[in-house]
Order: C-alpha cells, then sequence, then structure tokens
C-alpha cells in the first residue's frame, strides 16, 4: 500500500505543476524583502492580508493547491487531501509568521531539498512554461492572504 500512496503523490504533484503551467500568464513583479533570522519579517505588501480570500486561494486547485500535498483542518468536506507535507493544524501556533512567509515565497531557503513550490519566486527555477517564465505563481498581496488564513489555523486537532 505504502508504493501505491507515493504513487499516488508523485501523481498529484505532476497535477500541480500542471495546474500552475496553465493559468493565464500575467506580468507580476517580484515583492523586495529581506531574510532574516529565518524568516521575512517585513510583509511584502503594504495590506494586510486577508483571511477569507487567502484560504480560498489556498483551497483553489488552479492557485495555492495546499490540499495536494496538506491535510487542511477548516477544509474536512475536501476528498484526497495531501500527506506530502505536514498537517496545516495549529500552524499558526507552531510556525512564526516570519518563518511562514518564507516557506510560500520561497520554501528552498529554508530546506533546500523541499518539494514544496516556490510561489513568489521566478529565478532558478527549472521546468516553467515559457508563459510563466518571469512570473510567480502568487502575486506579494496573495502571498499575504494566504499568511493571514494560515495564521488563523492556531489549534491542533
Amino acid at each position: 500500500m505504502k508504493h501505491g500512496r507515493h504513487a499516488w503523490h508523485a501523481g498529484a504533484l505532476a497535477a500541480l505543476l500542471g495546474a500552475a503551467a496553465a493559468l493565464p500568464a500575467k506580468a507580476q513583479a517580484i515583492a523586495a524583502f529581506e531574510v532574516r533570522d529565518g524568516g521575512i519579517h517585513a510583509p511584502l505588501t503594504g495590506t494586510l492580508g486577508d483571511a477569507a480570500r487567502g484560504r480560498r486561494i489556498a483551497l483553489d486547485p488552479a492557485r495555492g493547491n495546499c490540499l495536494i500535498c496538506h491535510r487542511v483542518p477548516d477544509a474536512p468536506h475536501e476528498r484526497f487531501q495531501g500527506e506530502i507535507g505536514p498537517p496545516l493544524a495549529g500552524v499558526g501556533a507552531r510556525v512564526p509568521a516570519a518563518r511562514l512567509r518564507l516557506r510560500i515565497v520561497d520554501g528552498t531557503r529554508i530546506n533546500r531539498d523541499t518539494v514544496m513550490p516556490a510561489y513568489h519566486r521566478v529565478h532558478g527555477l527549472k521546468r516553467v512554461a515559457s508563459e510563466w517564465q518571469g512570473k510567480p505563481v502568487l502575486d506579494a498581496q496573495q502571498v499575504e492572504d494566504v499568511l493571514a488564513w494560515l495564521l488563523t489555523l492556531d489549534e491542533a486537532p
């Protein structure tokens, strides 16, 4: 059974990458940020994140698609939640906001071997569809919105 689960995860990751490649291209700038003490402490935008909007982005298969790798506590009706990444229940209490922001922007700065996509990075990526070259998956405000939602997930199951 274990082999089958890993095969499903590989297929799920391929689906995530395929969905991201199918999105329409739009010009977006990468926000300037400073990584300090393992996190990005300053917001990427001048506007606070909106948790409701962040939840929609995170659960949207064509944008954040967090369900493909993580169990999401406030979406119990969603089927086929992933097990590649840690469950998101309690993540807002376990992981500081600055570190969560960096994980969303570019998790390879925390773990070089992570399989989590870099949602707000454009350089040094491999196998990027031509229409997506130079464009992040999430813009700076969307990063802040997803972060705001993650911070609401402050209770373990």
